[in-house]
């Protein structure tokens, strides 16, 4: 760990020596900077788990800057070049775009799981621009391509490395540059998974396919996948194979938000008396709120968390009644989650094409208004690193009381999604926001049932999972009411892609 140049706590640099010892039994030595060829046939997995706070992602990142310095070559979702033979590669993968962005927001090139699963097809001849700026291939000649063209992407490339964005520089679309997508053949090195967590074993499954090395880190404090029965992905290592992180670190000014989640493990802790320590810490700190309402224009970008099905539909109801949302159409600025792909096989390419480009279930998207043709929406994937995607949608409104969902518009098959004014706790597993409202009288309910899951009850792995989506500040929202608006909504605070990298989802052809 001498490469490093932060302090590690006792058991974070434990974590790190042992992870570098398993790396250089696999040929990868961080400490000479020595990398030999991987070996054929070995696979090695291990685990670093914590509780929010202990450190687990700025060990990841150090991890990473190590293995870069030390000559190992990232794949991203950026652009992957043809392997160089006996290469050694790191991907950084996470469940969802936005648990991916929070990573590249800290410096960490992250990636989606989906989207590491499926490679790209690249048009050849723009394929030789992309090998020329990664210094595999000599200067290229391409039609209808000028020399002032080349030179734009390669002075973006320098200053950006982005294959992408040099492209676009060059006045090449996404389109252009990438002709479809495939399941991927070849297997690649080491893998780190952030939120694994969120694995299920089939997700676990591909990614043993695929990495030789994987590295899962995790909060074993989080509800387990749906399907899972309370257990992760993790808690079936062999105990000398997870490195478990049990300080927890605090910003010089301690931070609220976790002082309140770590609380809960306190096993006298009830709920009552949780709701009166947030009362408390309220009093003291602005970045956690006592709420006696939710706060609407919060909404439209960081989803209120719920447990009951039920609450989530009244509050989206509620959230379009005040915003006078027409019942026939989506208005634009509309928070949207995706609820997965309708697309029978013989549409498999374009099924890939959306996922790769962040369309997979769970993801949080933003309508900006009717595609060109009938039955498709523009759409912002939030986090994803080429965020506006066209593609024919299907849209559904749930109602209370109504066991069928409205359906505003529609096409006949594309990608499905349910109103994002209002998520269940499970589905915001992996995403993070600046603010975030937890819909407190929908827990008092579980606690009222006594519930329980993993051995602890439920509405506290509820309560912990909600509170550390929160990155700045925590709304405990404690009475069923609604606040009015301060105005329409809009999409004006959304960074648009490089125009020349919007992607169609090949609208045309559809």
């Amino acid at each position: 760990m001498s490469s490093t140049s932060i302090t590690f706590s006792h058991d974070q640099a434990e974590a790190f020596d042992n992870i570098s010892l398993l790396l250089k039994g696999l040929g990868v030595d961080l400490e000479q900077s020595l990398l030999t060829p991987p070996v054929e046939g070995k696979q090695a997995i291990a685990a670093v788990t914590g509780k929010a706070g202990s450190g687990k992602t700025m060990l990841l990142s150090e991890l990473v800057k190590t293995l870069q310095e030390a000559g190992v070559e990232i794949v991203s979702g950026d652009y992957e070049g043809k392997k160089k033979k006996d290469q050694r590669t790191l991907a950084i993968l996470a469940p969802t775009n936005k648990a991916a962005s929070v990573l590249r927001m800290r410096g960490v090139p992250a990636t989606t799981i989906h989207r590491i699963i499926y490679t790209p097809v690249y048009d050849p001849e723009y394929e030789k621009i992309a090998e020329w700026l990664a210094e595999n291939g000599a200067r290229p000649e391409i039609e209808g391509l000028t020399d002032e063209a080349l030179d734009r992407a390669l002075e973006f490339y320098k200053l950006h490395k982005s294959i992408p964005g040099a492209l676009a520089a060059a006045g090449l679309r996404g389109s252009d540059f990438i002709t479809g997508w495939k399941r991927r053949d070849d297997p690649l090195d080491i893998g780190f998974i952030d939120e694994s967590s969120m694995l299920d074993d089939k997700q676990f499954d591909d990614l043993k396919d695929i990495f030789s090395t994987l590295v899962l880190f995790g909060d074993p404090a989080q509800l387990a996948p749906v399907n899972q029965s309370g257990a992760m992905v993790f808690d079936k290592l062999p105990a000398p194979a997870v490195y478990n992180l049990e300080r927890i670190h605090r910003q010089e000014a301690d931070n609220p938000i976790l002082d309140l989640a770590h609380a809960l493990a306190d096993p006298q802790l009830g709920f009552q008396d949780f709701e009166r320590m947030v009362e408390e810490t309220a009093r003291r700190d602005d970045r956690v709120q006592y709420a006696q309402r939710v706060e609407v224009d919060l909404m439209a970008r960081s989803p209120v968390l719920v447990w009951r099905n039920a609450t989530r539909i009244r509050l989206i109801h509620a959230f379009r009644h005040v915003h006078d949302a027409p019942e026939d159409a989506l208005l634009e600025g509309e928070p949207l989650i995706c609820d997965g792909i309708e697309l029978p096989m013989k549409h498999r390419k374009k099924r890939l094409d959306l996922e790769a480009r962040g369309l997979i279930k769970g993801a949080q998207v933003i309508y900006l208004g009717p595609g060109r043709k009938p039955g498709f929406s523009r759409l912002h994937v939030m986090g994803a690193e080429d965020p506006r995607v066209s593609a024919a949608s299907i849209v559904k409104i749930e109602a209370p009381e109504e066991e069928e969902p409205f359906i505003p518009f529609a096409a006949r098959m594309g990608a499905t999604f349910l109103h994002g004014a209002a998520v269940t706790i499970h589905k915001a597993q992996g995403s993070q926001w600046k603010d975030v409202q937890v819909f407190a009288p929908d827990l008092y309910v579980a606690a009222r049932m006594n519930r329980q899951e993993a051995g602890q009850p439920l509405w506290k792995r509820l309560a912990y999972v909600a509170i550390t989506r929160a990155s700045e500040r925590l709304h405990w929202v404690v009475r069923n009411r609604l606040a009015k608006p301060t105005g329409p909504l809009v999409v004006d605070d959304l960074i648009a892609a490089p125009a020349p990298l919007t992607l169609q989802a090949q609208e045309e052809s559809a």
